[in-house]
């Protein structure tokens, strides 16, 4: 049996997740976690869901689990959005306890860094600005939810949408999540807020907040920002005008919820998971854009999930440099690595991989589904999102291991679940170079 030493970085983010993920099994299966009944699948697909922070769910969160079930759930969340090793940071410095090499490692793997230096500083930046964050958007929430429910589920109530928008989970107490306030511009706001915040990646926030200037932002920085702008207007713009007249959704709204629901439907397909109209009414074509945006997600050591923006942006200069005819990639007078490109490419490449064997799976496990609504439940759980065209609920075991597996990965990153089970190649033989005809 191997010592904990002996595990890659990798290897030993992969075990304490699963571990985790065992633990909320264990916890929601209890007795006082759940009305009713609850499968020991539905606790385990119900706790990789929250885990993941992806939000999809098996069974209605808020009447089939109890106040106990719902802060289990929500922690999970926690957990699964900041970060295991985030919280693991903290644990420590609290006991006193010297954070070694090997745990800076484990910590920069969380993260998404490419560099173990400063990481301690960053995962406790990271924890204090997620828990202010979530507790001014507590008071402003329970604005709206106090009067409405009353003062012990309406605080409640704040407490666990803020963690779940703040995280990108997606997780609601409402059967119909946000459908009923389409046109609250508060809950739109707060929401919205959070969950753009949780998504842009917690290095941009504090490169943002340090900065004087935008001159002085890091190239990061600058593509993550600029790319989640045009995303966010394109998607809008585009939502408002292709569902305008849908009487299944904006159509009979008047204008301003119009625009506040196609702002929110806009952002929130990049991880989070929230919705204010019925998803299913969408027209196809806005089905199909909202896969689009699910499959690229959010920032780099965000809480959100997908192929990431900056992923997306350097395969989309990459390839417009090809048509060029030239050799550099330049955004902002700088050039982007070759090895940044290879590992964009990597990235997609096995995400494309992983969603197309999940539905080659789900096609043939669940043929009283169309196929639009599987490609849109997958590509939900490899993105991490939670949106769904309400079909979750009703797939069979086999369907719904395989969205466990998807989320898993999909949080994991397939690169970094390549990286824990492959074993790392020393050879150094090299061949002679030669072309194969590609297009």
């Amino acid at each position: 049996m191997k010592k904990l030493g002996a595990f890659t970085p990798p290897q030993l983010l992969l075990i304490v997740f699963i571990l985790s993920i065992t633990a909320g099994t264990l916890l929601l299966k209890l007795p006082l976690s759940y009305n009713g009944e609850l499968s020991w699948l539905d606790a385990f697909f119900t706790s990789v869901s929250a885990m993941t922070v992806t939000g999809l769910a098996v069974v209605d969160t808020g009447t089939v689990f109890t106040l106990f079930g719902q802060t289990i759930i929500m922690l999970l969340i926690q957990l699964g959005g900041i970060g295991i090793m985030t919280f693991a940071v903290l644990f420590f410095l609290l006991l006193g306890k010297k954070i070694g090499l090997k745990e800076r490692l484990i910590i920069q793997q969380s993260l998404n860094q490419n560099s173990a230096g400063g990481i301690i500083r960053l995962a406790i930046h990271l924890s204090i600005f997620a828990f202010i964050v979530e507790g001014f958007a507590v008071v402003i929430l329970s604005t709206v939810w106090v009067p409405e429910l009353g003062l012990a589920e309406g605080i409640f109530f704040s407490v666990f949408h803020a963690v779940s928008a703040f995280n990108n989970a997606g997780f609601g107490l409402k059967m119909d999540s946000l459908m009923g306030y389409a046109g609250d511009p508060i809950i739109n706001i707060v929401i919205s807020g959070l969950f753009v915040l949780g998504g842009i990646g917690f290095t941009v926030i504090l490169d943002v907040w340090r900065s004087s200037s935008i001159r002085k932002w890091s190239l990061h920085t600058k593509v993550m920002i600029l790319g989640t702008l045009i995303i966010n207007v394109i998607s809008m713009l585009y939502l408002f005008i292709n569902e305008f007249e849908n009487p299944l959704t904006l159509g009979g709204l008047p204008l301003d919820e119009k625009l506040w629901t196609s702002y929110f439907q806009a952002v929130s397909p990049r991880t989070a998971g929230f919705n204010t109209i019925d998803i299913a009414g969408l027209d196809d074509s806005s089905i199909l854009y909202i896969i689009l945006l699910m499959f690229i997600g959010a920032g780099s050591t965000s809480t959100g999930g997908g192929i990431k923006v900056t992923t997306f942006i350097i395969i989309l200069l990459a390839t417009i440099s090809f048509f060029r005819r030239k050799a550099e990639i330049n955004i902002f007078n700088r050039e982007i690595r070759q090895e940044l490109v290879f590992k964009s490419l990597a990235i997609a490449m096995s995400s494309v991989l992983l969603v197309v064997f999940a539905l080659l799976i789900l096609t043939h496990s669940e043929h009283h589904i169309t196929f639009i609504e599987l490609l849109f439940e997958t590509v939900s759980a490899f993105g991490t999102v939670g949106l769904s065209m309400g079909i979750t609920g009703g797939l069979s075991e086999v369907g719904k291991v395989v969205l466990i597996v998807v989320m898993f990965v999909g949080k994991i990153g397939p690169l970094t679940l390549a990286f824990s089970l492959a074993k790392p190649d020393h050879s150094k033989i090299k061949y002679p170079k030669s072309d194969v005809l590609a297009g």
